[in-house]
């Protein structure tokens, strides 16, 4: 299978032994020995943060480009497809693997942590007032400072603990802006039910099939995601198969047919009538529309 976009695993040149590292946007095309270039389609498998200081610009995530300036936060998780654009933006690009958060925080903190990263649940895109982009500006600065100029035993648990005060602030913005919905019922049961069908899906797309995984009533599983995401369940594993074909005609140079097949559909004629039915367009136009961008 030959890709167009590369899968690019956690690498820390300044340090390798961290499982987290941190560069500034203006800097990001100088890097040597870099195994891609920042502006074509790649896939990560880690978590990244993009907080813009100054300029105007872009940044593709997924099959959405944000328009980004001063003050705008961008939150992907692994595995999403991204593209930079050379641009005047300055700002600072964080990232880290899961390992590195997640295993350190309780597991409603770490609710927290995948809403802020989970674009099912949110868009990834913040944009901070003033006096927002003051305070995450400061607090990046210390985690600058503890990287860079300090960098003893204590530095990585230090960033640590501010990464978590950074994606506590983020959600804290986040609710201000009515866009987190951590205090709804069914929260935990619709991530575990996302993780399931996005490990799953190219072997059913079935409602019954999760239910029963889940040890839940088909009823009960649709009650979880119209509570979550207003979508019954059958929308949202339609929603996340579609996702998944997008990312194969524009990750790879597979054929048609093959990703048909790849997708769990058995006749290609049926794969044509599910993606012209969930996104208006043949499989081929998608893949033209977006590789010409």
């Amino acid at each position: 299978m030959k890709e167009n976009a590369l899968h690019i695993k956690f690498k820390n040149q300044y340090n390798p032994n961290a499982e987290f590292d941190l560069i500034r946007i203006e800097k990001l095309f100088e890097i040597a020995e870099q195994d891609h270039a920042p502006d074509e389609l790649h896939v990560v498998e880690f978590y990244v943060i993009i907080f813009v200081e100054s300029g105007e610009a872009y940044h593709t995530i997924d099959f959405t480009d944000y328009a980004c300036k001063a003050g705008t936060i961008l939150t992907i998780r692994k595995d999403q497809l991204q593209k930079f654009f050379r641009s005047n933006l300055t700002g600072n690009i964080l990232l880290f693997t899961a390992d590195f958060l997640v295993s350190y925080l309780e597991q409603l903190e770490a609710l927290k942590s995948l809403q802020i990263f989970n674009e099912q649940l949110g868009l990834p895109k913040i944009q901070l007032s003033a006096s927002e982009m003051k305070e995450i500006s400061q607090l990046i600065k210390r985690m600058q400072n503890e990287y860079f100029d300090i960098n003893d035993k204590y530095t990585l648990e230090i960033i640590r603990s501010e990464l978590h005060i950074l994606i506590t602030k983020l959600y804290r913005i986040k609710s201000k802006q009515k866009q987190t919905i951590f205090d709804k019922k069914y929260l935990s049961q619709f991530i575990e039910f996302q993780k399931l069908v996005e490990h799953n899906v190219r072997q059913t797309t079935r409602v019954q099939d999760y239910a029963k995984m889940m040890c839940v009533s088909n009823k009960t599983l649709n009650n979880i995601t119209k509570n979550i995401i207003h979508k019954t369940a059958k929308e949202f594993i339609d929603e996340i198969c579609t996702q998944q074909i997008k990312r194969l005609l524009i990750n790879t140079q597979l054929p048609v047919k093959e990703i048909a097949f790849t997708s769990g559909f058995e006749e290609t004629t049926n794969f044509y009538k599910y993606f012209k039915r969930q996104t208006q367009s043949t499989p081929e136009q998608f893949r033209m529309s977006f590789l010409i961008k």
